[in-house]
């Protein structure tokens, strides 16, 4: 195997393809970092494997190349992430009875259910099912699905999507959440937290492939396999059981109990909704459950702020990939080369910019989260659990996936419009000679699907840097050629051995992105006064404003 040196060497070697036009942040440097950590030496870094120590052992000798200080647990490198890995056992008995006549149901195949608590069994006996439209409660949209429903015991049923997803032109919810851009009341993960809120026992989510984005195939791939942070007190978060059910069988439940799906469904678009009992269907389960810890890392780095060290910038991005699998054309080892080496790549060439320039006033952070790809637990457990104070955290960049395809005349940004952070963006992209393009499919919620996600529920701004929210216009080539990038890479790369390093990438483009954000961090770091805000409607900005008064 190459070095990282050697890669270095040839890549710069090769000169004038890769000419530096991305300020401190270097093509070639990237390359080698990706062509290391992706090599089949790392066996596609999975939490808990021997690949995860070769990966944490890597990024802590890069920090301290660098001369940064360790940022984690006790002064060290690292902070401990302790995961949870649940499997829902075979013969699952799953079944909805109406009018006392009972449907058993197949998991993965009506029905796929999960349980985030670590019990050995699971039995919900005959349990009363309601109604809750798309399971929404949003005070400062004027928005309440519950109305005061008593769903103690109770299994919740929900649609998928937010209130607006549907809506049609003159309707009164029409844009209130924001079109057919998923608000993170869309998210699956949102009603689930939002059925443990309201007391329910389960949660069961309609799926239709529009609203999810993505078809029943997907939703049934963890056959019940589930993964989380351990708790102290799983019961607080986590529901006893969650999980999907095809829109055929809940039309026919909701047929059965005297109820018109269709209907109903028109009106959960109606803030006037009320929850509706399914007369008559009760839902039951009976289940063992398999559970395991695995203790894996997060590696944080910083360099304390000159004048204001408790104030902080983060930058990070994810460590991990899916390990090794079934061989694709002989190749077992899963590389995560573009999804998410490259991320870590411009998280170091990031910190080696800061390490070579002056000290700015707030402390800069660097993190290489642990297991995003089972659930962004490794940025959760950090949310829950941080070295630096969140509310004195002016702002988050975060990189998941950058296009390898070459210079691009714009910038694609996901969740455009939730901060202010989208300004400096516009403006950091106009002195590079570029233009920022909002994400072409809004609709998927790829901003709620990557790590930054986890401190923006905890209030702090944050920018993700995905270069899978739209092809960019690319210099050769086009939109066009930005678009068949992204769509070859998601039809045959991702998640698969195919995303491996390869010496035709050309990351003149993916360094300016990542130079994009070590502009507009380096200026927030250097004025402590400096405060980027969410914007008015943003699902994350009343958390903010709770601490306001602690940032002066």
């Amino acid at each position: 195997m190459k070095t990282v040196a050697l890669v270095l060497a040839a890549a710069l070697m090769a000169g004038t393809a890769q000419a530096q036009t991305s300020g401190p942040i270097d093509p070639a440097r990237l390359s080698a970092i990706v062509n290391q950590l992706a090599s089949d030496e790392f066996e596609g870094r999975s939490p808990g494997s021997p690949g995860e120590q070769k990966t944490v052992d890597y990024l802590i000798g890069q920090f301290k190349v660098l001369k940064l200080e360790p940022a984690g647990d006790k002064g060290g490198w690292t902070q401990e992430v302790q995961l949870q890995r649940l499997q829902v056992q075979p013969g699952a008995k799953l079944s909805v009875s109406v009018g006392g006549k009972a449907t058993a149901l197949e998991q993965a195949q009506q029905i796929n259910v999960a349980t985030l608590r670590p019990v050995d069994h699971v039995s919900i006996e005959d349990a009363p099912m309601v109604f809750v439209g798309y399971g929404v409660k949003a005070p400062e949209r004027g928005w309440d699905d519950f109305k005061g429903v008593d769903l103690k015991g109770k299994v919740a049923v929900f649609l998928i999507n937010d209130p607006d997803f549907e809506a049609q032109a003159g309707e009164p919810v029409a844009g209130k959440f924001g079109g057919q851009a998923a608000a993170y009341y869309a998210r699956w993960t949102y009603k689930y937290e939002e059925a443990v809120r309201q007391g329910a026992i389960a949660a069961l989510i309609v799926h239709e492939t529009p609203g999810a984005g993505y078809g029943w195939s997907t939703v049934a791939a963890s056959n019940g396999e589930s993964f989380d942070i351990v708790r102290p007190d799983p019961a607080k978060d986590k529901l006893l059981l969650q999980g999907w059910i095809q829109r055929d069988l809940a039309v026919d439940v909701f047929k059965s109990a005297g109820l018109d799906f269709e209907a109903l469904k028109t009106s959960a678009r109606s803030a006037d909704f009320k929850p509706v009992a399914l007369t008559g269907a009760t839902f039951s389960a009976d289940y063992g459950v398999t559970h395991s810890q695995v203790t894996s890392r997060n590696v944080l780095a910083k360099l304390t702020g000159a004048s204001k060290p408790a104030q902080s910038v983060m930058f990070s991005a994810h460590w991990d990939a899916f390990g090794l699998g079934a061989p694709v054309g002989g190749d077992k080892v899963r590389h995560g080369a573009a999804d998410d080496a490259i991320g870590v790549a411009g998280v170091l060439e990031i910190a080696r910019a800061f390490a070579t320039g002056p000290r700015p006033a707030r402390t800069t952070l660097f993190a290489a989260w642990t297991a995003e790809e089972r659930g962004l637990l490794g940025s959760e457990y950090y949310g829950v659990h941080p070295t630096t104070p969140l509310d004195q955290m002016a702002a988050n960049f975060t990189m998941d996936v950058l296009q390898t395809a070459g210079p691009s005349k714009d910038v694609v940004l996901v969740g455009y419009g939730q901060s202010q952070l989208d300004d400096r963006l516009i403006a950091a992209a106009k002195a590079q000679g570029r233009t920022v393009t909002p994400d072409a499919h809004p609709e998927r919620g790829l901003f709620f699907r990557a790590d930054h996600f986890s401190l923006a529920k905890h209030g702090v701004p944050v920018m993700l840097m995905m270069g899978l929210g739209g092809g960019a216009d690319l210099v050769t080539g086009g939109r066009e050629a930005g678009d068949k990038w992204v769509s070859d890479y998601t039809a045959y790369c991702y998640h698969q051995p195919c995303d491996a390093w390869s010496p035709d990438w050309d990351l003149r483009g993916a360094a300016q992105d990542v130079e994009l954000l070590y502009s507009m961090g380096k200026a927030i770091a250097s004025d402590p006064k400096d405060w980027p805000a969410w914007k008015p409607g943003s699902e994350f900005k009343a958390i903010r404003d709770q601490t306001a008064s602690l940032r002066k």
